[in-house]
């Protein structure tokens, strides 16, 4: 079955408002049913979706550690995403994720690791940005700029710019626990546009796969698909993580750090429909919805619910031809 998993934790981000993700997704979810009759009340029952919201921390954390802001707030998070993400998949669900901000796929994949302890994890990362930046690296101090970092155990003080301290790295180290919860060439990023030089240093040294919009545009996502699958072949289980700055603001402002030339709608319907449909995709994310700071309406929120929608019914349909 499909469990519909709401973390609404934003300590990561640098602008407040990701922790109203899930109610923009809710809302347009029931805007969306005046043209659609009662068909979107009745898609979550329809298709057998588990909802469950997980505490958040956010009014109690404002914490002084500035190259890493919030670290033990979100080492906090960490333990309940990684716990509840670890019993969903036990209990032979799939989860897919809202999630406030991107700091919070680094619990996301703890969980998995826990879950699929003998499995290679692949991630497939359609962001327009790397958050492969640690404390020593980050030029803001944000940890939704670092959970790949967390994920790979990457320090990455070759290219350090800041000296955190003691307490800083303690915490750290702890929120990236005693080893690599994926290997860093299975790694595959779409839509990256806005990557500064200490990320751009790891991708190369590690061999990170890298598709661009244009990228996209030239091959088509039948050629991206095509070459994601070929690089991520020896891997168990892939995760699917999807920032919604991947797609251009003309599409919608409601995300903290838009960047310009993104993907259209459609682009990231089809890639999100074709990795739901992937037998080994075991977990999705969606991520930093920020209907504050969009226009007038709910437009992120009803594009959101659109993917999120056509996501959970290609999950669905894997999970009934399974059965039969």
């Amino acid at each position: 079955m499909i469990q519909l998993i709401s973390v609404m934790s934003e300590l990561g981000a640098g602008t407040r408002g990701s922790s109203q993700g899930f109610h923009a997704i809710n809302s347009a979810s029931l805007d969306l049913q005046k043209d659609q009759g009662d068909e979107s009340t009745k898609f979550f029952a329809k298709n057998k979706v588990i909802h469950l919201e997980i505490d958040h921390i956010n009014p109690l954390y404002r914490s002084e550690y500035r190259h890493a802001i919030n670290i033990d707030g979100i080492d906090r998070m960490f333990q309940r995403i990684s716990e509840a993400v670890q019993h969903s998949v036990n209990k032979k669900n799939i989860p897919v994720i809202i999630s406030g901000d991107h700091s919070n796929a680094g619990g996301t994949l703890r969980g998995l690791k826990k879950a699929y302890s003998d499995s290679r994890i692949g991630v497939v990362w359609i962001d327009a940005h790397a958050d492969l930046h640690s404390p020593f690296t980050t030029p803001s101090g944000n940890i939704h700029g670092m959970p790949m970092a967390t994920a790979i155990s990457e320090d990455n003080e070759e290219s350090a710019i800041n000296d955190p301290d003691d307490k800083t790295i303690d915490l750290w180290n702890q929120l990236k626990g005693d080893s690599k919860k994926i290997l860093p060439e299975d790694i595959i990023y779409i839509g990256l546009r806005s990557i500064e030089e200490a990320e751009s240093f790891l991708i190369k040294k590690h061999n990170m796969a890298v598709h661009t919009v244009k990228d996209l545009r030239d091959k088509g996502v039948s050629g991206i698909l095509s070459e994601v699958r070929s690089k991520l072949s020896k891997c168990d289980v892939i995760y699917i993580s999807f920032d919604v700055d991947s797609m251009d603001p003309k599409v919608s402002n409601g995300t903290g750090t838009p960047v310009d030339e993104g993907l259209s709608e459609n682009e990231a319907f089809q890639l999100l429909r074709n990795f739901a449909s992937d037998e080994k995709v075991k977990c999705v994310e969606f991520t930093e919805i920020n209907p504050l700071l969009d226009s007038i309406g709910d437009p992120m929120g009803e594009v959101a619910f659109r993917l999120l929608k056509e996501t959970i019914s290609c999950l669905n349909n894997r999970c009934i031809n399974n059965f039969l």
